[in-house]
């Protein structure tokens, strides 16, 4: 029997990794990400820190941008953010400060990641003022969301 949670991460999965494909045709890192709330897309993300000449412009960012504006608050505790590569720890502190509960990633990213770094502000806990830890699901799609970089 098919795991219907994971046929649904796929469908969004393939949606940031459209998004990503926009990011490298215009030179940017290969990265997309979207804001699901109760099934629906509210915010999209295309990397764009080199076309901008904004280091902010992070895919994952710009989909919080983007969602924030569209429901007119900056609580996402009923969202989940999919993007086709890990949180980096700047994306992590803003995921944790806006209380996403779920993250979905395609592939891991180690050195500057927000759960596999030595930073792993995703899996911390000791901040009072933050809720707990997001779940994290890591690796839907990761041959596609690697094939980005090829």
């Amino acid at each position: 029997m098919e795991n219907p949670d994971l046929k649904q991460h796929e469908f969004y999965m393939r949606k940031c990794i459209r998004l990503a494909n926009i990011a490298k045709q215009r030179g940017d890192s290969p990265v997309g990400s979207i804001i699901v709330q109760n099934e629906k897309i509210i915010g999209e993300g295309i990397e764009g820190g080199k076309t901008q000449k904004d280091i902010t412009c992070h895919a994952e960012i710009e989909a919080i941008r983007d969602a924030t504006k569209r429901i007119g608050k900056q609580d996402l505790s009923d969202c989940i953010m999919y993007t086709t590569h890990e949180p980096c720890i700047m994306c992590s502190y803003v995921i944790r400060h806006l209380k996403i509960p779920l993250i979905v990633t395609g592939l891991a990213t180690g050195e500057i990641g927000g759960f596999s770094s030595k930073f792993p502000i995703l899996l911390d806990a000791t901040i009072k003022r933050w809720t707990a830890p997001p779940t994290l699901i890591n690796g839907v799609l990761d041959k596609e969301c690697s094939a980005l970089y090829h």
